[in-house]
C-alpha cells in the first residue's frame, strides 16, 4: 500500500470507528511531543474534519522538544481549521509527585510516571470535550518491543498508527508535508532528564528492529527478542482471575 493510500485508510478507519460508537464523540485528543509519531497521528486526525485537540504537556522537557511541539501545533492550525492547541505544563504536578514518592525512588518508574501523568491530563480534557484519546504508538513500539510508555501513551481509546512501522511513519509524514525538523529529529520519548533517545534505550535502530521482526535469521534478532521478551507483559491482555463455577 502506498503512503497516500495508507493515510486515507487510517483517516477512514477513525471516521468509521466514531460512527460505530454508540455514544457519539465530537473530538479527538492527541498529546503532541514534537516527535514524528504524534505529528503524523495528529495530522491524520485533523484530516478527518473532526474537532482535533492537540496538547503539549512538558515535564522538565528539553527546549528543543518543546519547540518542535509548538512548531507542529502552529503548522496544524495553519493547515486545518478544526485544530485547537493547548500547552499545559505539568512540571509542578510532577515535582509534587516526586516529593511525595521519594521513598520509592526509581528512575525508570519516574520516567513511566511522566507518561501516565500526561495520559491523565489527556483523559481529563477528553472527558470535558466529549472526546476520544488517540494513541501515537507505532507497530515497532506497541507490538515489537513493547516500548509504549511514550508521550501520553499510558492507555488510550484508539491507536490509529499501531499497525505502521517506523519506516511507514516516516514515509507518510513526508507525504503529508510534515515539518522537516520533526521528520529529521532523532526519536525520543522525552521521559528522561538526560534527553536520551529511543535508540539509546533500545540498543538498536528502528530499521534494525524492523528487520529482526521480519527475519529471525537477522543478526539483530537475538537482541530484539531479548527486548521483546522483557516487555511481553505490556503486549498481552491484563490477566484476570476468573472463577469457573460463577
Amino acid at each position: 500500500m502506498k503512503s497516500a493510500e495508507r493515510i486515507n485508510y487510517i483517516k477512514n478507519w477513525i471516521l468509521d470507528y466514531l460512527d460505530s460508537y454508540k455514544s457519539k464523540h465530537t473530538s479527538l485528543v492527541v498529546g503532541v511531543s514534537g516527535g514524528i509519531d504524534s505529528a503524523l497521528t495528529s495530522t491524520i486526525c485533523a484530516m478527518t474534519g473532526i474537532k482535533t485537540i492537540v496538547v503539549s504537556m512538558p515535564i522538565k522537557q528539553h527546549s528543543e522538544q518543546i519547540s518542535l511541539s509548538q512548531q507542529h501545533q502552529n503548522w496544524l492550525k495553519k493547515n486545518f481549521n478544526n485544530v485547537i492547541s493547548y500547552n499545559i505544563s505539568l512540571d509542578n504536578v510532577f515535582s509534587v509527585f516526586i516529593e511525595n514518592m521519594n521513598r520509592f525512588d526509581n528512575e525508570h518508574g519516574f520516567a513511566n510516571s511522566r507518561s501516565r501523568l500526561r495520559m491523565m491530563a489527556l483523559y481529563q480534557i477528553a472527558q470535558s470535550e466529549n472526546g476520544l484519546v488517540v494513541g501515537t504508538g507505532n507497530k515497532v513500539e506497541d507490538f515489537g518491543v513493547g516500548f509504549f510508555t511514550k508521550y501520553g501513551d499510558g492507555g488510550v481509546d484508539i491507536s490509529p498508527i499501531a499497525d505502521c512501522t517506523k519506516t511507514q511513519v516516516w514515509e507518510m509524514s513526508k507525504e503529508l508535508g510534515i515539518l522537516d525538523s520533526i521528520i529529521m529529529a532523532e526519536p525520543t520519548d522525552g521521559l528522561w532528564d538526560d534527553n536520551r533517545k529511543d535508540e539509546d534505550q533500545l540498543g538498536l535502530t528502528y530499521k534494525q528492529i524492523e528487520e529482526a521482526m521480519k527475519n529471525n535469521k537477522s543478526r539483530y534478532y537475538n537482541k530484539y527478542k531479548s527486548i521483546r521478551d522483557n516487555n511481553l507483559h505490556k503486549m498481552k491482555p491484563i490477566p484476570v482471575c476468573k472463577f469457573k463455577d460463577e
